[in-house]
């Protein structure tokens, strides 16, 4: 050491420090994940502690609690049985197997789950009677098998031990012959008010049997009224469409179609329940652009980065206040209003982005979409449908439905009227409510801060809540009724484009539930047949009343293929019925700005107890288990904060507190908040996490609000996040091309029947070659240009592979168990960067460390090219991982199975080992289903064609970024994709020859920002 501390600089570092440097010219390019990286090189023991966090800390802080959750986290299912339960005998070791059951041999049920109502078609797995994995319907017309996290978790909603297993009374148990006698006295006393008072809640209903079963309520008591709460639902657009068009309608945003897309304050690629339909359709439009069909590109300007600001090729960061004025200066230039002389003017920026943006729009005429985002004023939507219209876009790329969903008799049929629940509200404090009914909903968590729903509840006499959990609501309810989850019910439901699908079930009921249609009917006495009708009854006879005489073939047409023909929504052609809507003048405001959202992963609350999802790290921050503060760059170094601080948070008269997340990208003077904790009741698991967002959101569809405050209090807390995780010694991880870049021939493949061997001539190696037999030869690619950074793939890998959730502790700590990691980076300026998605799972090299460095040869390789980890030799040395440069390889520290019931294992996976603690676990490119396509094919004689190997992340993608198959194929789409010349491999300075490659995103270095052209990138290609 020197005398000021220093390490003597040697030959060696000064080697080191000219590699490094010859690798970051390499592209020119500098990629971060956290804001740490660009503010102080770290030295030595930093550096082991951003690898390994679990260092920093040899002995982790873990309570009972932590302990619990990790428990319950891997799927604990203590009380399936109930009182009234039917019993699931394929769970119990077979005496007589029913018929047809064949051990080891899967059973597939087309079905669907719901997300705020809307179908989200499945094909459901199981195995000897137990559902163990969801996947996309690759039949239905909308989401053609895609899926998002939300679908692929629903299986562990199912198997969630704190479901509501009984009904109960003022808290105690009953049975439900005590509920079926409370609810006839009720119906009686109904019937001879004509339901006067009477008041049924419901989330959003698009079931054709429940509005069948509501609309018979309402004729059979005039009197009664039906409410709709939907705490995040995006109803703008239909309020738009009611001042523009003069009736409500639902739009449907054709991207397919759209080669210029400009969206304000729009996540159309964001969570929710479109998601599925709108990135498969953006991608479908964005495959077309790749192979020269068109044009692609994504003009976006928000004040928070979204999943759909992350994919623009140029993005405005601008406050939410100024959406309008930029909706009214694009309106303008095209011919559609005039930008008025009073309200703030545009700064130079924002007009220089909104003038390319009209000029695009102008450019593609019907190719063109303006969008404007569902949270902003019906009138500022209103102007961006005119828009459209002059334009040519309307009937082309923005098109227009009647309301999928069924609208209420009181709800708003006009922009400016009050929602069904604020009417239902009104009531209840005036009190002209005596019996509440809450079906399916939550509004004691959800509803905002100002509604009043909990004084009002106050004033009515009986309160009836039915749901999945014993929550918020159950607990202010004199009556629970449990409901079955529709993974084990009948119903029916549509999709966002109106498919409906039929609901069956793949499990007979675990507890002692009943299915929605027979508790509605038993709340209003409607029972025909008796109130042992088998639920099926209900959904059978509101499609033998559409059918006809063709129902039977009609009904087993619609079983199996989980959808019914027909039934999407047909297109409506509206015009317009009034000029240009007068836009409200931007306010003056003093303080800063306060943007809700709902959770990416947690959504509104109603995943909370789900731990697939509270491990699943957030898109754009890698947060887990908690919600944060989001703050910009900027406001950070003015208030002296970081990551972790813990601030109160004022806005409209009520406060908050949470610890703050510094987020690149967002406005400086916006905070961001999102709903879904702060739960007061929902189970070991979500209980008590994070605050609660509800508490500050303003009474109405309030989205946005100004002349908030933020007070530091203090007082810190780690946040678990993997942002830092796993990081990769490299620089261009992420790389792109020009829109106009056809031949780069430095990362060009040679075509050729084996593309494994033409690659292997890249550089030489140490290792010995091994050469390809007559079996397949298997490889990956994954489109970087059509990764949204969704998360499906993470959460059906989880559900896949019976990876083990280890709580918030633990992650912490940096011992995740994911297999699939899906990094997020960042290029440039920390207040305006570009962002990056790349999903990372195991390479699968052919050259592998990992193998060379096994002291007991536990991960080798396979003679159809896939790295194996074999489990029972592995005896934990770790070694494979600190010699793996893409850190994919996951240590399993502690036992989180070996004490699992019985009733626990009916959930996993039977093809994939439950792996014990102590050894390695990493990706297996789903070897389980490449063994499964091996047999069959084996059986009938024939080699396994192309795209019959399909991983669970190639199979969740709702884009289609993830290639699978057999290289050795050269008519195999993944040959064709490795061959072409965006193909590049990850790190391939370190010579792995990885079989897992990506193709590099494409997109416009003058697209950056307004105006402004990013440097040292021109020209560059995949490199």
């Amino acid at each position: 050491m020197s005398a000021t501390g220093d390490a003597p600089k040697t030959e060696a570092t000064d080697a080191a420090a000219r590699l490094r440097g010859q690798l970051h010219g390499k592209t020119g390019r500098v990629f971060w994940r956290s804001l740490d990286e660009l503010t102080a090189a770290p030295g030595f023991r930093e550096a082991v502690a951003t690898e390994f966090p679990g260092f920093a800390r040899l002995m982790p802080e873990v309570d009972r609690r932590s302990v619990l959750k990790a428990m319950a986290a891997s799927l604990a299912l203590a009380g399936f049985t109930g009182c009234e339960g039917e019993s699931d005998e394929a769970a119990l070791p077979y005496v007589n197997a029913p018929e047809f059951m064949v051990p080891g041999e899967p059973r597939w049920y087309a079905t669907a789950v719901t997300l705020c109502g809307y179908a989200q078609p499945v094909l459901g797995k199981t195995h000897v009677g137990r559902p163990v994995k969801l996947e996309g319907n690759p039949d239905h017309p909308a989401t053609r098998g895609g899926t998002d996290p939300f679908l692929q978790a629903a299986l562990l909603d199912l198997y969630d031990p704190d479901r509501s297993a009984a009904p109960l009374r003022d808290g105690r148990p009953v049975t439900w012959a005590e509920v079926d006698r409370a609810l006839a006295r009720l119906v009686s006393l109904l019937d001879g008010t004509g339901g006067q008072g009477f008041r049924l809640l419901t989330g959003t209903v698009t079931s054709p049997t429940l509005a069948r079963q509501i609309g018979a309520m309402q004729s059979r008591w005039p009197g009664a009224r039906w409410h709709v709460f939907e705490p995040l639902a995006e109803d703008g657009p239909r309020r738009a469409a009611a001042l523009a068009f003069g009736r409500p309608l639902d739009r449907q945003p054709a991207l397919e179609a759209a080669e210029v897309v400009v969206a304000l304050d729009d996540d159309l690629l964001g969570p929710g329940p479109h998601q599925i339909v709108t990135a498969r359709r953006w991608a479908e439009r964005r495959r077309d652009f790749q192979t020269g069909a068109g044009d692609s590109r994504l003009m976006v300007a928000e004040p928070v980065p979204s999943l759909t600001g992350t994919r623009a090729d140029a993005r405005l960061v601008t406050p939410a206040r100024r959406i309008g004025r930029l909706a009214v200066t694009i309106a303008a230039e095209l011919g559609v209003g005039e930008v008025p002389a009073t309200g703030p003017a545009l700064t130079a920026r924002e007009r220089d982005w909104a003038m390319r943006a009209a000029r695009a729009l102008a450019a593609a005429g019907p190719r063109g979409l303006f969008t404007v985002g569902p949270r902003h004023p019906a009138e500022v939507q209103a102007l961006a449908f005119l828009v459209n219209a002059r334009t040519g876009a309307l009937g082309q790329t923005l098109r227009f439905t009647e309301p999928v969903a069924a609208l209420p008799p009181d709800g708003p049929s006009s922009f400016d009227q009050p929602t069904s629940f604020d009417q239902l509200v009104d009531d209840m404090a005036a009190g002209r409510v005596t019996a509440l009914a809450v079906l399916g909903a939550n509004p004691a968590y959800a509803a905002p801060a100002g509604s009043g729903f909990g004084e009002a509840a106050a004033q009515v006499g009986t309160i009836i809540h039915a749901g999945l959990h014993v929550d918020e609501t159950a607990a202010i309810a004199g009556w629970h009724l449990p409901l079955a989850h529709e993974l084990e019910s009948w119903s029916d439901a549509r999709a966002v484009d109106g498919t409906v699908s039929i609901i069956q079930p793949l499990v007979r009921p675990f507890h002692d539930v009943r299915g929605r249609h027979r508790v509605l009917a038993g709340l209003t006495g409607i029972l025909p047949g008796g109130a042992e009708l088998p639920e099926r009854a209900w959904v059978m006879e509101t499609w033998r009343q559409r059918w006809g005489a063709a129902f039977e073939d009609r009904w087993r047409a619609a079983l199996l293929a989980g959808l019914v023909e027909g039934t999407a929504v047909p297109e409506v052609r509206p015009d317009a019925v009034i000029d240009p809507p007068v836009v409200a003048d931007e306010p003056v405001v003093d303080g800063l700005s306060v943007v809700f959202g709902p959770d990416p992963t947690i959504w509104d609350g109603r995943f909370a107890d789900n731990a697939w999802l509270q491990e699943t790290p957030k898109p754009a921050n890698k947060v887990t288990w908690t919600n944060v503060i989001g703050i910009s760059p900027a406001l950070a170094a003015a208030r002296g904060l970081k990551g972790g601080d813990v601030v109160t948070l004022s806005a409209a008269g009520r406060s908050l507190q949470g610890p703050v997340w510094i987020t690149p990208g967002q406005e400086a003077d916006t905070v961001s908040v999102t709903f879904g904790y702060g739960r007061r009741k929902a189970g070991r698991v979500g209980q008590g996490i994070g605050y609660d967002a509800f508490a500050i959101r303003p009474h109405g569809e309030i989205w946005h609000v100004e002349e908030a405050r933020l007070q530091a209090t203090g007082a810190g807390r780690r946040i678990a996040t993997t942002q830092a995780h796993q990081a990769m010694d490299g620089f261009d991880f992420v790389r792109t091309v020009p829109p106009d870049a056809q031949d780069i021939s430095h990362h060009r493949a040679t075509p050729g029947p084996k593309a494994a061997e033409a690659e292997r001539a890249r550089a030489p190696t140490f290792y010995p070659v091994r050469e390809s037999g007559d079996g397949p030869s298997w490889a990956m690619a994954i489109d970087l240009d059509l990764c949204i950074g969704c998360n499906a793939c993470v959460v059906a890998c989880v559900a896949e592979n019976n990876v083990a959730m280890v709580g918030e502790d633990l992650v912490a700590e940096g011992r995740e168990m994911h297999w699939l990691r899906v990094d997020h980076y960042y290029e440039g300026d920390p207040a305006e960067p570009r962002a990056y998605f790349q999903p990372v799972p195991c390479m699968h090299c052919e050259q592998a460390p990992c193998e060379m460095g096994c002291p007991v040869n536990a991960t080798v390789h396979s003679s159809e090219g896939l790295n194996v980890q074999v489990y029972n030799r592995c005896i934990g040395t770790r070694t494979c991982s600190s010699f793996c440069p893409y850190k994919v390889r996951r240590f399993n520290w502690f036992d989180y199975t070996g004490d699992d019931p019985e009733e626990l294992r009916a959930m996993r996976n039977p093809d994939v080992t439950v792996r014990d603690r102590g050894v390695m676990e990493k990706c297996t490119y789903c070897v389980q289903r490449i063994s499964d396509a091996r047999i069959k094919a084996k059986i009938d004689g024939r080699p396994i064609g192309d795209g019959e190997v399909v991983t669970a992340c190639q199979q969740a993608c709702p884009t289609r970024a993830i290639t699978f198959g057999n290289i050795a194929d050269p008519d195999a789409e993944v040959t064709r994709q490795k061959t072409g010349p965006r193909n590049y491999a990850l790190l391939e300075e370190a010579n792995t020859w990885p079989r897992t490659t990506y193709l590099a995103r494409i997109e416009d270095p003058g697209e950056t920002g307004p105006g402004e052209s990013r440097e040292g990138s021109e020209g560059e290609g995949a490199g």
